[in-house]
């Protein structure tokens, strides 16, 4: 600030310094306003409302001191009695659904173990059948082949005796 009041004390922009310094105080500067507001707020505080903000907050004190000595305790107490009620609930409940889980992983692989009997005999079936079947073939490949050699001499007589007549 000093600065400028030498700077600007000989010179003709003094006064419009001056002016935007006023202009300043009034648009930007407002202390003089917020002071004022804070007197008025204390002064209405102490001498219209007395004690009856003292009175409330006494009050709130007073209920804040009852709560942390008597509320607090017996709510910390129901909430431990009550979570350590839910914890054994929960605990058994736990171990109920685990043996539900072992009971159904016995009936499962029993089911396996049945499962893959079953298949197993399956397979042992199939292939019994397999061969069954192969030894039919084989049995019927064989009736073929005798009836087929049984055609074959009926036919070859045949033959012989048509040239017996033949030769007439």
């Amino acid at each position: 600030d000093r600065k400028r009041e030498v700077l600007a004390a000989g010179s003709p922009i003094q006064p419009i310094i001056k002016d935007v310094g006023e202009i300043y105080a009034r648009l930007l500067d407002h202390r003089p306003v917020i002071q004022g507001e804070i007197r008025y707020f204390v002064k209405e505080f102490e001498e219209k409302r007395g004690l009856r903000e003292l009175r409330v907050l006494e009050n709130l004190k007073n209920t804040i001191f009852e709560t942390n000595e008597h509320v607090l305790p017996k709510c910390e107490q129901a909430m431990h009695d009550n979570l350590n009620e839910a914890f054994k609930r929960l605990q058994a409940a736990n171990d109920m659904i685990h043996r539900l889980q072992e009971r159904e992983h016995e009936e499962r692989k029993l089911q396996a173990d049945k499962l893959m009997a079953r298949e197993e005999k399956r397979i042992a079936l199939w292939e019994e059948f397999m061969k069954e079947q192969q030894n039919k073939r084989a049995e019927a490949d064989e009736e073929h082949r005798k009836a087929m050699e049984r055609l074959r001499e009926q036919y070859s007589e045949m033959e012989k005796e048509l040239a017996k007549y033949v030769s007439f």
